[in-house]
């Protein structure tokens, strides 16, 4: 039996790579739920309060499969930042 090291960057981007092939191999293109920093991110909004005021006001979807796990459809997202883009001159 070998055992392999590698560092900590190495095997990270490892992991990346074969999440991506994975993905590429069985046509996912994106997860459908994501959590609320990556969606925050994605909105560039720095309060979990503006995102729980999205949440109330029903702009965006989101489902909460445990108490403290609130996760966001990504579809719903996308289609929030649709809305509300301005088309160029």
């Amino acid at each position: 039996m070998e055992v392999i090291c590698l560092q900590d960057e190495a095997f990270y981007k490892l992991i990346e790579t074969v999440v991506k092939r994975i993905k590429q191999t069985e046509g996912i293109k994106e997860d459908k739920w994501v959590s609320g920093e990556r969606v925050m991110e994605m909105l560039n909004i720095k309060a979990k309060s503006t995102l729980q005021k999205l949440r109330d006001e029903g702009k965006i979807r989101f489902s909460q499969p445990e108490r403290k796990i609130i996760l966001y459809d990504i579809n719903s997202i996308n289609e929030y930042l649709e809305k509300h883009s301005k088309e160029t001159f």
